[in-house]
């Protein structure tokens, strides 16, 4: 049985190899990082809704408030 050499980096193969496993390792990186803000975005989406929600109840509720007619009490 022979040993595989250390210098793997020196042939052609390995160097692909090496190559190959840092591209990996970055379209990983990069596709973390868009999942990440694509979470980020989709958390901020819904809690502007959420607000764009209570804000429109509260203007309809100042809204019935404010067109309620007011009774004069004339006797």
């Amino acid at each position: 049985m022979s040993k595989p050499s250390r210098r793997t980096a020196h042939s052609p193969d390995g160097a692909l190899r090496i190559w190959q496993t840092r591209t990996d390792l970055a379209k990983q990186e990069t596709a973390a990082a868009n999942k990440a803000a694509d979470a980020k975005t989709a958390r901020l989406k819904a809690l502007r809704l959420e607000k764009e929600a209570q804000d429109a109840e509260a203007a309809r509720l100042v809204g019935e408030n404010l067109s309620a007619p007011k009774r004069s009490k004339r006797g």
